[in-house]
C-alpha cells in the first residue's frame, strides 16, 4: 500500500471566474495537507499564480509540464494550456469554461491511466462548460461514459449518506424513469459501495417513496407500492438489508436517518436539500459505483462571492479527504479479497513441493 503522502490527488480547476481556484489553493496552505497526499492541478502556473494573489492565498505552487516531474510534498500545477486569456470574478464566460473542461478532461486522463490515485474537481458552470465535443449536464455524465461501473451521486458528510435514484432529470420525468432494473441497480451499486469503500460490512440502507407518504397505499400515486417496493421485498429476501419506501417529508427531521448507512432518494432535489440543510457546508459529492474515485464539494461555482477571500474551503477539504479514505479502504478490501486465493496458490504449491 502506498505511504500516505504518495498518494497522488489529481485536481480539476473547475471555473476560474468562481470560487474554486480559491478553495483549492486554500486547502493546501495548511502543509500538514501535504503529508496525507501530493495534489496535482491541472491548469496553468502563471495563471493560478496571478489569481491567488487577489484572495492572497501563501499556497506556494510548482510547476511542471509532465506528471512524471511531479514532486512529492509540493503544490504541483501540470500545465495544461499555455495562451493567456481574460479573466474576471463572478462573470459566466465560455472561454473559462472551455479551460475548466481543458483541465477536467486531461484529469480525467490521467485518473483512467493510474497516473494519479484519485481525482476531486471543483465546480464547473454547467451552462459555459457545453460544446461540440462536450455534451454533458456536468462531471458525473462524463465520467461515467469515460470510466468502467455505473456512476451513482452520492452525497456524503460523516455518517450522512444520501444517494439518487435520478439525478438531473426534470422532476416531472422521474416517475417515468423509475424501473425494477434501475431501482435494483442502484440499490446494489450502494450495498457494494458501502462494503468497499465505507468499510461497513452488513450495511443497512433506506429507500425513501416517490409520492406523498410513500404513495399512501395507492391513493397518492402508484409508484411506491408497484414500482419500488417490490423491488426492496425482493432484494430484503435475497439478503440485502434494505427497507422501504419510507415517507420522505418526516424522515430526515425525525433522526430516523441515524438508523441507516445510506439513504435513496428517488429525486435530486429529495435527496440534496434536506443532505445539504443537515451537512452545514461540509458535504461531499462521491461519485459511487466506478473503477475509480472522485470527489467534488457540495457547493457551485459562487460567483458572487468570488475573489472576495472568503469562501469556505471545508468543503473542499473533506473532498480531498474523502478521496484518500477511500482509496486506503478500497486496498484494504482488495487485498482483504485476495487473501483467500493468495492462500490456495501457497498450499497448491507447497503440494507441488
Amino acid at each position: 500500500m502506498k505511504k500516505a503522502e504518495n498518494i497522488i490527488v489529481g485536481i480539476s480547476i473547475g471555473d476560474l471566474n468562481g470560487i474554486g481556484s480559491e478553495v483549492v489553493l486554500k486547502t493546501f496552505e495548511d502543509t500538514r495537507m501535504l503529508e496525507l497526499c501530493t495534489p496535482v492541478i491541472f491548469a496553468n502556473v502563471k495563471t493560478l499564480s496571478f489569481l491567488k494573489k487577489s484572495f492572497e492565498s501563501t499556497a506556494m505552487l510548482h510547476g511542471i509540464d509532465r506528471l512524471d516531474q511531479l514532486v512529492i510534498g509540493k503544490i504541483n500545477v501540470l500545465n495544461i494550456w499555455r495562451e493567456g486569456f481574460t479573466l474576471e470574478y463572478g462573470v459566466n464566460d465560455p472561454i473559462v469554461g472551455q479551460h475548466a473542461i481543458k483541465s477536467f478532461v486531461a484529469a480525467t486522463n490521467a485518473l483512467k491511466d493510474g497516473l494519479v490515485d484519485v481525482l476531486v474537481t471543483a465546480p464547473i458552470n454547467k451552462y459555459n462548460v457545453q460544446s461540440e465535443e462536450f455534451k454533458f449536464p456536468g462531471h458525473t455524465d462524463y465520467l461515467n461514459q469515460e470510466l468502467k461501473g455505473n456512476a451513482l451521486m452520492l452525497m456524503v458528510q460523516d455518517n450522512l449518506r444520501v444517494g439518487l435514484l435520478t439525478d438531473h432529470i426534470a422532476v416531472n420525468e422521474v416517475a417515468s424513469h423509475l424501473t425494477e432494473e434501475l431501482i435494483r441497480q442502484k440499490i446494489e451499486t450502494i450495498k457494494q459501495t458501502l462494503i468497499q469503500d465505507f468499510s461497513i460490512n452488513k450495511p443497512k440502507i433506506a429507500v425513501l417513496g416517490l409520492n406523498p407518504h410513500a404513495g399512501d397505499g395507492g391513493v397518492i400515486g402508484k409508484e411506491d407500492d408497484a414500482i419500488i417496493k417490490p423491488v426492496i421485498k425482493k432484494m430484503f429476501e435475497k439478503g440485502t438489508m434494505v427497507f422501504g419506501p419510507y415517507p420522505a417529508d418526516g424522515f430526515f427531521g425525525s433522526g430516523q436517518y441515524e438508523k441507516f448507512d445510506a439513504v435513496i432518494a428517488t429525486y435530486h432535489d429529495q435527496g440534496l436539500i434536506p443532505f445539504k440543510t443537515l451537512s452545514f457546508g461540509n458535504g461531499v459529492n462521491y461519485t459511487a459505483g466506478l473503477d475509480k474515485i472522485r470527489t467534488s464539494p457540495d457547493h457551485g461555482t459562487a460567483y458572487d462571492i468570488a475573489g472576495k477571500g472568503i469562501a469556505d474551503f471545508n468543503s473542499f477539504k473533506e473532498a480531498v479527504y474523502l478521496a484518500i479514505d477511500i482509496y486506503n479502504s478500497r486496498n484494504l478490501y482488495k487485498e482483504i479479497s485476495e487473501r483467500p486465493l493468495k492462500i490456495k496458490e501457497k498450499h497448491l504449491e507447497s503440494k507441488k513441493g
